[in-house]
């Protein structure tokens, strides 16, 4: 491992819903749709219960990107969730650029239960963007 990086690429850690993204995210699996083995998800009820503090733990413990795959309309917890996890995002990116980090580097996409190959796109492409700027 080297300056964060597995060899297989950037260590992303993907926040994952039960009930929405999390059945994509196994689907894709089941599809045998490929992404970078470098991805680790955590599950939580509703995205927009995500901490900043979390997400800025992840990025300060080597984590290169860390991807929300939120509930978007679909939450079941609640009806303002997409936008409560958008000021999430949006707050902490103000955090990051406040520490001098790339907000880029945190990413964030509505993945539906059945959004297997979105999922997947989001992952490998925020994997070309890591592999491609340097960490800041």
């Amino acid at each position: 491992m080297e300056g964060g990086k597995v060899n297989n690429g950037p260590k992303i850690l993907v926040f994952s819903t039960e009930k929405i993204s999390d059945p994509a995210i196994d689907m894709a699996g089941l599809l045998k749709l490929h992404y970078p083995p470098t991805v680790y998800t955590i599950s939580v009820p509703c995205s927009s219960a995500i901490k900043p503090i979390w997400i800025l733990r992840a990025l300060d413990q080597g984590f290169d990107g860390v991807f929300i795959a939120a509930d978007g309309t679909d939450c079941p917890y609640s009806e303002s969730c997409t936008d409560n996890t958008g000021k999430i995002v949006s707050n902490t990116m103000e955090i990051m650029k406040s520490r001098g980090m790339d907000p880029a580097r945190l990413k964030m996409a509505a993945i539906c239960s059945v959004c297997s190959e979105p999922f997947v796109k989001h992952v490998k492409s925020f994997t070309e963007y890591l592999k491609n700027h340097s960490k800041n």
